[in-house]
């Protein structure tokens, strides 16, 4: 009995590093994963390096912003503020306006706006939360907006989604049902990827609006804005410095490195933080300084960050760099101090007297007095404590479900398209290579060989594990189980139950993965995010896999059946969708509906399968259909808690699936099988 792994290169991916062109086979995912990132990395080095004059570093600015703008999807048009004043509250030196504004139609925010003593209209600063569960009334943000609004400056602290008094998942009795802003971000954003936006474009476009707020207001100098704030705060102001010209200066905290430190030490966190394609177009950290020179931009750090000091160096001396070339080397200055991670004093002091030199035209340094600060309740903005509670308003899973609607028709389109265009139209939602591409000759190498392994390597770069069991007839089946326990067993449960003649191991699965379904923060977590940043989505790349060694290994008019189980399940019915000689496939286990994901906002398992924007031009029950006349089974389906699913829940999620089989008279060729009684 044999495995036999394969390295399978992209053709539109950089060939890889010298160190990388024998790589492990015990390598992980990860690891694999980092390599194909370091490609881009060294790209861009080379790119930034060439950059001469002001108008090539304007060029790049206006490219990557662009592509900026395109990963994150549609911004919507703005709608009334409708902004109301839920209280005042007194300080030494200032007040609080406790403040609801309309992000966007019936999606309400909630902040905080610390205003000085005195006559303005004053210098507005806007004051993103970091992963503070109760938000903008974390002490930190507190003190920070206190310092400001003591010093002549207006500050605007805002909840997230996900934290304070915006939380976007409550139970019947209207308490949060998650524990932390981290797990509802991910939860929102994989709904958001799958329809072409993400936790991001909702964050961001809060901010844009919460500055939107600070410009209407009379006692707001609206010409002279700033934005600072600490770890998913700095996120938010990195971001926001960028995308909003109207703020003059800007102190991101405890956030940017490099992506290359990032991934190598504490790897991709909140899902806010990874922006689709990133690495791909050449967007790292220290663009988020240069993409905005040469406003006046300060990097606040910590010399014992989780987020790596040598990266934060290294992205200012490049910022540093490119705003001496245009003139302006004195805009953009950092600030390290020997702690940990957070808005702490020394930093909260660098970041006001940021804004008061550019702000104010004052440079001095003012320091921060041991006042005091308020309790949670007393800067809470809604009667209840959650906006959605006193509202009823629209969600961000909500805002999802809004963006997939407006695409129900599109979808229903795809049925509908010749077989070539379906094929052209999954190959480039999964970021796959064209149709009309073959793989190249194969050449092989050994490689160091693990126990009951032998290694090949082809012109494709990924991970291939497989295994004969049966001999090969004109047509047999592969099986794709979720986890292979090690090498030493017979065969998988899956390819017992149905025969297999070859079992195949995905590209992170069985022997290569720890878990078949995974928790947010897993290895799979890491390994879907980075891959998303690479413009490659692991179900793409998973999908590619299969299909080209099929190309490869299979010759000749040979025909198969693919047999999938849970995630494994959309692996087979894509590679089916792509290749003809699929006579049969089966699904077990596994869900049917992308849009059932979107619609569950407490979806389990899902982000492995997460392919931006794919439900802005199919779903799982047009592709099913796109299948007709060939066998399908769907077998015990799962919702997307990964729960069963009754007929009735399948018959209805496959609807389109069974007109487009009836049409073809081939009605006894789809077999659908949920649970005769239970389920969803």
């Amino acid at each position: 009995m044999k495995r036999l792994t394969l390295l399978l290169f992209f053709c539109a991916a950089p060939a890889l590093n010298a160190q990388d062109a024998q790589p492990d086979a015990r390598k992980t995912l990860y690891d694999f994963l980092v390599a194909r990132a370091a490609n881009h990395f060294e790209a861009r080095k080379k790119e930034v390096a060439a950059l001469k004059t002001p108008e090539q570093i304007k060029q790049r600015q206006d490219r990557l912003r662009s592509e900026f703008l395109r990963s994150l999807g549609s911004f919507p048009a703005k709608c009334p503020l409708n902004p109301t004043i839920a209280g005042t509250i007194r300080g030494d030196g200032f007040r609080v306006e406790k403040v609801i504004f309309d992000s966007r139609p019936q999606h309400q925010v909630t902040a905080n706006l610390y205003l000085p003593d005195g006559k303005g209209p004053f210098p507005g600063v806007i004051v993103p939360c970091g992963h503070s569960v109760n938000g903008k009334a974390a002490e930190a943000y507190q003190r920070v907006c206190m310092l400001l609004a003591r010093n002549g400056i207006a500050a605007l602290c805002y909840d997230p989604i996900g934290q304070g008094e915006r939380f976007q998942m409550l139970d019947a009795k209207g308490n949060p049902i998650s524990k932390n802003g981290v797990s509802e971000h991910i939860q929102i954003g994989i709904g958001a990827w799958l329809v072409g936006q993400s936790t991001a474009t909702y964050r961001i476009w809060d901010g844009i609006r919460a500055l939107d707020y600070l410009e209407s207001r009379p006692d707001i100098d609206g010409k002279r804005l700033g934005c600072t704030g600490n770890s998913g705060g700095g996120t938010l102001t990195a971001y926001l410095m960028v995308l909003d010209d109207r703020i003059v200066a800007a102190a991101p905290s405890c956030y940017i490195t490099s992506l290359e430190r990032l991934l190598t030490t504490i790897g991709p966190q909140d899902a806010e933080q990874n922006i689709v394609g990133q690495i791909a177009f050449g967007m790292n950290h220290a663009d988020y300084l240069t993409m905005r020179a040469p406003r006046p931009t300060l990097m606040c750090v910590a010399t014992k960050d989780f987020f790596d000091i040598d990266g934060a160096w290294a992205s200012f001396r490049e910022a540093k760099l490119l705003y001496g070339k245009l003139g302006h080397g004195e805009r953009v200055s950092l600030f390290e101090y020997p702690d940990g991670h957070g808005f702490s004093k020394p930093r909260r002091e660098a970041a006001m007297r940021w804004m008061r030199r550019w702000l104010l035209d004052k440079n001095d340094a003012p320091v921060e007095d041991d006042f005091k600060h308020f309790k949670d309740e007393d800067l809470q903005c809604t009667r209840s404590g959650q906006v959605l509670t006193d509202f009823k308003g629209v969600s961000a899973f909500g805002l999802s479900i809004r963006e997939c609607e407006k695409f129900a028709e599109a979808r229903g389109r795809f049925v509908k398209l010749p077989r070539e265009k379906q094929m052209d139209v999954i190959a480039d939602a999964l970021r796959m290579m064209p149709n009309n591409v073959r793989p190249s000759s194969a050449r092989t190498a050994e490689f160091i060989t693990p126990p009951g392994r032998d290694h090949v390597t082809f012109d494709h770069d990924v991970y291939t594990t497989w295994r004969e069991l049966a001999a090969i007839k004109d047509r047999f089946t592969i099986a794709i189980p979720e986890f292979i326990p090690d090498t030493t067993q017979p065969r998988s449960a899956l390819s017992k139950k149905y025969q297999a003649a070859i079992e195949f191991e995905s590209l992170g699965i069985g022997g290569f993965g720890k878990n078949a379904r995974p928790a947010s923060y897993s290895p799979e977590f890491k390994n879907a995010m980075i891959s998303l940043m690479l413009d490659r989505p692991l179900l793409g790349l998973r999908v590619d896999q299969l299909r080209w060694w099929l190309w490869h290994e299979q010759r000749g008019d040979k025909r198969f059946h693919l047999v999938g189980e849970g995630m494994t399940g959309l692996i087979a019915l894509h590679v089916a969708a792509l290749d003809p000689r699929v006579e049969e496939v089966t699904m077990e286990g596994s869900i049917v509906s992308w849009e059932d994901v979107v619609r569950t906002p407490d979806s389990v398992g899902q982000i492995q399968n997460v392919v931006p924007g794919v439900l802005t031009r199919y779903d799982l029950p047009e592709l099913i259909a796109s299948l007709a006349p060939r066998k399908v089974n769907i077998v015990n389906p799962v919702d997307a808690r990964l729960q069963p699913l009754s007929q009735k829940a399948v018959d209805d999620l496959l609807a389109v699936a069974r007109q487009a089989y009836a049409a073809q008279n081939a009605a006894d060729k789809l077999v659908l099988k949920g649970l005769a009684s239970g389920g969803r």
